[in-house]
């Protein structure tokens, strides 16, 4: 099973980045996970994928001074749980926590679009929302006791100065043991290269795991070779990435040395969707073993069964 852990469909272009041409919608997305894409010379579909709000979208309607802190977040998050409602089968929600849309309104709104929506995964993007995560305790302890007490992954924005450096998270991960924090994009993005802190992380805390999504391809080969393999999570970051280039980043692990490390097929359908399939309660699958067997996933559909419904 291929599960993408991170992407990003809206109906109106990102208000932070400006994407260039029209709207990544939710169809589009799905019509990009349908693929198909070759992997190990088999064709497959990206099964399943988390989404939420491009982050500039989560900023700006808690500043146009027309909504309450409530409305804000049901505003920025509207558009992601009518796509979860409308593709139940492929999209998965998560819900983008925002504090300075009011701390107790993002708690409130963590439980309900959990509960009520089943949600499965919670965001915080310290950079974008501008606050520091070893220092803003008092806004992010009543949102990871939620995400605690729910049951929900916490997947962090990582690789940004100066609000999302990995390491600027430890005490609140060293703090809540049984939340399972997910390091997005391995710490790499437009302020740096820093994806040696969630490799350390993740090999030093049990609940610290890596997404591979913006990784440079020799530093995931060094770090797959004793990161324990239920650590790394396949996500792509979709837009502005097209998800079949990190497919790929994780596939070459397949290959021979020097570029890859002969990994297993079993252990690469880990990375790709099964550790994180376990996670949330989803049954796991097998690699597809030929050809064959691929394409008559993509012709009938990959059957997914929910095991653990929180």
């Amino acid at each position: 099973m291929i599960i993408d852990t991170s992407c990003y469909p809206t109906n109106l272009v990102d208000l932070a980045w400006r994407h260039d041409g029209d709207p990544f919608t939710g169809e589009r997305l799905i019509r990009m996970m349908d693929g198909p894409y070759i992997i190990n010379g088999k064709p497959r579909r990206i099964d399943k994928a988390f989404i939420q709000p491009p982050q500039g979208n989560t900023i700006y309607t808690y500043t146009d001074g027309e909504k309450s802190g409530t409305e804000s977040i049901d505003a920025y998050m509207a558009y992601t749980l009518e796509m979860v409602r409308k593709y139940p089968d492929r999209l998965i929600g998560c819900f983008v926590y925002n504090p300075r849309c009011g701390v107790q309104n993002g708690v409130g709104a963590i439980e309900r679009y959990v509960r009520e929506y089943g949600f499965k995964m919670v965001q915080f993007q310290a950079n974008m929302h501008a606050y520091r995560p070893d220092r803003a305790l008092d806004w992010l302890r009543p949102a990871l006791e939620k995400c605690a007490e729910l049951g929900v992954l916490v997947k962090l924005h990582t690789g940004d100065g100066p609000y999302s450096i990995p390491t600027e998270w430890v005490p609140m991960i060293k703090e809540f043991p049984t939340v399972n924090f997910i390091m997005a994009h391995f710490g790499v993005q437009t302020g740096g290269v820093y994806c040696f802190e969630p490799f350390q992380l993740a090999m030093d805390l049990p609940n610290v795991y890596c997404e591979s999504g913006w990784c440079l391809q020799s530093r995931i080969v060094e770090f797959a070779k004793v990161l324990p393999k239920h650590k790394i999570l396949y996500g792509s970051d979709t837009p502005p990435n097209e998800p079949g280039m990190w497919l790929r980043l994780l596939e070459v692990l397949c290959f021979e040395p020097p570029q890859g490390l002969n990994l297993d097929e079993d252990t690469l359908e880990d990375y790709l969707g099964n550790n994180v399939a376990r996670m949330v309660g989803l049954e796991p699958s097998p690699p597809p073993r030929t050809v064959a067997e691929a394409q008559a996933r993509l012709d009938i559909g990959h059957p997914i069964t929910r095991i653990n419904d929180r």
